[in-house]
Order: structure tokens, then C-alpha cells, then sequence
């Protein structure tokens, strides 16, 4: 083995060293993470997340239509445990996070983080740091996420995110025009814009689709000539690129002789260009002199254009039109700069891979994001599911985000009186709460009875058809979820599951992390067997580092 440089270094040689590599500048992202931990982090007993229903709020008007969900608690409990039930299942995340203006507007370890708070940035990204690491485990390799943010925390999200995604998985930082008026009492100039950074899991899995033509975009093509095949539009027979070699002289049937301008080039080659003329696709103007350019008609198109990296408020919506959807729904004064749902519909269709994707937001606010999913689907008959988190701070949950889904699905009457019509759709609303780590048998046992709603959300299957002390079964449309909570039950429980005719996804308490496979050997039903607590365990190793959680716990 090569000897290390530094091996016959003194101590006073090696301490130099390190200070002098502590006080070197680099290139990057470096904050006082350290200081800046969240309280759980510091948390000696170590507290797990688990998921309690609200049975209460939850709503079903179809039974064919997707069940969206609704988390209430601290976005990373939430984050963790959705890297249980949908690691590498999420196609979209779109967060509107904190945006650290020192307004009151980002709550840190109990308390806000003014405009001189020393380690104001720091704090930020010590919240966003972990609460991103989760997000990139969820997405699938085709996931895009798009972060909403403004000046005040821009440069350190893009150095965080390119060093938690990787800068080349960076597809465009987009500037939303979030505004469409002037302010002239502004200082110096008036802000009209936001940001909104748009990063892949794998750039070269993800793709961004067209947008959709619009009217406006249609009204360029024209028929002034009357062509048999409709409207359209005239482009230049030159272009920037190209080689002297490629330039020649082409003379039309009515004599006009043509060249590409100075410092341009041919954009089709002599044959080319023959075969358009003769074709009738070659525009001499109305005077029939003119310079000739190519005829390219609408019917031809592509039917989308490619969306520009500055989001038009036309398109894109702005501020004052999401105040007024929201102030229609809940009531005014509710939020304070909620996003228009154009905003995040559009960043949907721009990335979704299907009408059937699982969009997340964990900032999520007033709902919008939840808006835009139920309304794309009611617009396209789409079955896109959204999975919201965020805390109760000033009652945002259940004051505003969860009357806002409601009276999206079951209808409503707006501020003016008139009746909007429901949606429709399933819902379901969730609380974090937590269990123990210390590694004993009855925190086991606890985290393992609390564990339903996480397999239900994991497997998706809602709808209770067996609910006893020992077992439950729920089901969907495709499968059963079959969980099973004392062994001496397990031929009782066998019985059942011979049944069902779906696939079934049975899970088995089991101290020991057995996998009962001997027991489903001669089973016809397409069985998937999984012990718990162990499979939670195993996730909540990794992100919470909980050493003391054993597989062999303690009585």
C-alpha cells in the first residue's frame, strides 16, 4: 500500500493542514447545519410516524374515480412515511416552500425567521436539505419536481438542488410572470415575476411536453390566396446555418430568380424547393413579385407548441386571479398569495407521462395543487391522484386546504350565489401521530397496529371487507390488502384469503421478521407476502438513523 504524504507530517504540521483546508473558499453550497437542526432531529427517545384517519372528513362519490389524500403534520414525518408506502412511485412534486422573505412567513424550531437573523439562511436550508433528500427517493426515475420560489432563497435552491439532484438533471429555472401590472411606488424597479425550478430524477428518462395551441397562437395562419388545404403561414426559404457549398441560384416558373441573402443559406436543398414550387407551396406575396418564402400549413402542424422558460400570466395565471379562485371557494382573507391553479395544471401537463399519475405536493397551502389535479381530470376524464401534506400553522389545513378539496368535490356556492357544481371524487384525511423506536416488543406491536393506514396507502386499497380484532382485508377494483396481526389466527386467516379471486397483498406481524412463505406455498391466488413491522423498520433506519431499532427487540 502507497504511504500517505502525510504520514511522517508532525502534529503541528497536520493541524496547520486542516485550518488552512477549513478556510479555503469553495465552490458550492456551505451553511451552518450544525446549528441549525430541527428539534425532532435532537429527539433522545426517537419518535416514528405513523398515520391515523380522520374518518370524519374523508369523501366517496365514486368508487371508480382515484382516492386522493390529505396529510396533516410536519411535512418530513409526512415525507417519511411516504418513503415507506410510495418509494419511487411519485411522477410529479410541485412545492411551494417557505420562500424566507423574514415577513413572518417561515417558521423555524417554533419560532419565525426575521430579516437579521444570522443564521437565516442556514435554517432555511437545513428544513429544506432533508425534506428534499426524501422527495428524491419518491420520485420514479421519469419524475420531474417543480419548486415555486422567489429572490430571497433562488441561489441557494439551485446549489442545493444540483448538489441533492445533480446539476445536469437541471431541465430550465422558469421565470412565472406573476404579475401583470406595474407598481410605481416600487423603490427601484417593479417586481412581476417568481421563479419556478424544474429538476428530473434522470434527465434522460423525463421528457416536457408540448402545450396545447391556443387561439391566439392559430390566428397566424391565414388563407390569402384561397388554398384548397386552409390556412396558412409563410416561413423563410433561409436560414443561419449551412455551408457556401450549399448556396445556389433558383429561378421560379414566373422568372424570379432567388439566392439567400448575405450571410444565410439555403433551408432546402435545388430538388427540394422544385418540388415545393410545383406543389403550389412557394408565397410570391399579394403582388406576385415579392420574395418568395414557403407556405406551411395549420392542418400540418404539430397540435402544441413548445413551452418558452417565461410562463405568461395569460397562460400561467397570476397573483390577483388566484386570490380571486380561492376567495371564491372558502371566502376571502383565508390565505395570504396563494398560486393559481393555471400555474400548476400547466406544469402537469408539460410533465405528465399519463393521465393516471400520482402528483405530490408537501407545502401544500391552500390546496392548489389539489384544484389543478381535479381539475384536469374532470376536463379530460383523467384518473391523476394527489397526495397534499402540510401542518395546521394559523389553521391552514383545516380552515382553508381541506374546505377548499371538499367543496371542490361535493359542490358549492360561490361568492356571488351562484351554485358551482361538485367534481366528485374519493378522499382521504390523515393525522400524523407517532410510536416509539426503542427497540421492545410492545413498540413493535404498537407501530405494527397502527401500520393499516400506511398499507392501505401503499397498496391503495380503501374499501374494508373484512375488519376483525385478529385481521382486516380491504380491497380496489385490481387487489385485496390482507393484514394479519396474531399468528395463532393464521389458518382463519388463510381461509379468507383462499376467497378472494385477486391478487392479494398479505402482510404478517412477525417479531422475528418471518415471511410465512411455506404458509402460501400451494395457494392459487397471486400472493405477495411482506413481515412488519421490519419492512417500516427498515425504512425508518435509513432516515432517521435510529441505531437502537433492533430486529431481535428487546421485552
Amino acid at each position: 500500500m502507497k504511504k500517505s504524504k502525510y504520514a511522517d507530517w508532525t502534529k503541528e504540521d497536520l493541524t496547520k493542514r486542516i485550518e488552512a483546508l477549513e478556510k479555503r473558499k469553495k465552490y458550492g453550497l456551505v451553511w451552518e447545519e450544525e446549528k441549525t437542526k430541527e428539534k425532532f432531529e435532537a429527539d433522545a427517545e426517537g419518535n416514528l410516524p405513523v398515520l391515523v384517519e380522520d374518518k370524519k372528513r374523508g369523501i366517496k362519490t365514486d368508487s371508480d374515480k382515484p382516492t386522493h389524500i390529505l396529510i396533516e403534520g410536519d411535512n418530513y414525518h409526512a415525507l417519511s412515511v411516504l418513503n415507506y408506502t410510495h418509494a419511487k412511485s411519485i411522477d410529479i412534486i410541485y412545492i411551494d416552500p417557505p420562500y424566507n422573505t423574514g415577513n413572518k412567513d417561515f417558521r423555524y424550531n417554533d419560532s419565525y425567521v426575521d430579516r437579521e437573523d444570522g443564521y437565516k439562511h442556514s435554517k432555511w436550508l437545513s428544513f429544506m436539505n432533508k425534506r428534499l433528500s426524501l422527495a428524491k427517493s419518491l420520485l420514479k426515475n421519469t419524475g420531474i419536481i417543480f419548486i415555486s420560489i422567489d429572490d430571497n432563497e433562488m441561489a441557494q435552491l439551485k446549489l442545493i438542488m444540483d448538489e441533492i439532484f445533480g446539476e445536469n438533471n437541471l431541465i430550465q429555472p422558469l421565470v412565472w410572470q406573476s404579475k401583470y401590472t406595474v407598481a410605481n411606488d416600487a423603490k427601484y424597479f417593479s417586481r412581476q415575476h417568481e421563479y419556478v425550478l424544474a429538476y428530473a430524477k434522470n434527465i434522460n428518462c423525463s421528457t416536457i411536453n408540448l402545450l396545447p395551441r391556443t387561439a391566439e397562437v392559430d390566428k397566424r395562419y391565414s388563407n390569402p390566396d384561397n388554398d384548397p388545404r386552409g390556412d396558412w403561414k409563410s416561413t423563410p426559404l433561409h436560414a443561419k446555418s449551412g455551408t457556401e457549398k450549399s448556396r445556389y441560384e433558383f429561378v421560379f416558373k414566373n422568372g424570379l430568380k432567388w439566392t439567400a441573402p448575405k450571410g444565410t443559406y439555403p433551408r432546402y436543398s435545388k430538388d427540394t424547393l422544385k418540388e415545393l414550387a410545383d406543389d403550389n407551396r412557394i408565397w410570391f406575396g399579394k403582388s406576385g413579385q415579392s420574395a418568395p418564402s414557403k407556405k406551411t400549413f395549420l392542418s400540418e402542424v404539430t397540435q402544441g407548441v413548445k413551452c418558452g422558460s417565461l410562463l405568461h400570466y395569460s397562460f400561467f395565471g397570476h397573483t390577483h386571479k388566484a386570490n380571486e379562485e380561492l376567495a371564491s371557494i372558502v371566502g376571502k382573507g383565508k390565505f395570504d398569495n396563494p398560486k393559481p391553479s393555471d400555474l400548476i395544471s400547466n406544469l402537469i401537463k408539460l410533465s405528465e407521462t399519463s393521465k393516471e399519475i400520482v402528483v405530490l405536493d408537501f407545502f401544500a397551502g391552500s390546496g392548489t395543487t389539489a384544484h389543478a389535479v381535479m381539475s384536469l381530470n374532470s376536463n379530460d376524464k383523467g384518473n391523476r391522484q394527489f397526495i397534499l401534506c402540510t401542518d395546521n400553522e394559523n389553521n391552514i389545513c383545516t380552515d382553508v386546504c381541506y374546505p377548499r378539496v371538499q367543496k371542490i368535490i361535493e359542490g358549492y356556492k360561490n361568492q356571488q350565489g351562484e351554485k358551482i357544481r361538485g367534481i366528485g371524487g374519493n378522499f382521504k384525511y390523515y393525522k400524523t401521530h407517532f410510536v416509539g423506536s426503542e427497540p421492545t416488543h410492545r413498540n413493535k406491536k404498537l407501530l405494527t397496529d397502527k401500520s393499516i393506514e400506511m398499507l392501505c396507502i401503499k397498496e391503495n386499497t380503501f374499501d374494508e371487507v373484512i375488519n376483525k380484532k385478529d385481521f382486516f382485508i380491504f380491497k380496489s377494483k385490481e387487489k385485496f390488502t390482507a393484514i394479519l396481526f396474531n399468528e395463532m389466527k393464521i389458518e382463519e386467516f388463510k381461509s379468507e384469503i383462499k376467497k378472494l379471486k385477486k391478487p392479494v397483498s398479505v402482510y404478517i406481524f412477525s417479531l422475528e421478521g418471518d415471511d410465512f412463505k411455506e404458509e402460501f406455498e400451494n395457494f392459487k391466488n397471486d400472493i405477495f407476502l411482506c413481515s412488519i413491522p421490519e419492512a417500516i423498520l427498515k425504512v425508518y433506519r435509513r432516515i432517521y438513523r435510529v441505531n437502537q431499532i433492533s430486529l431481535k427487540g428487546k421485552r
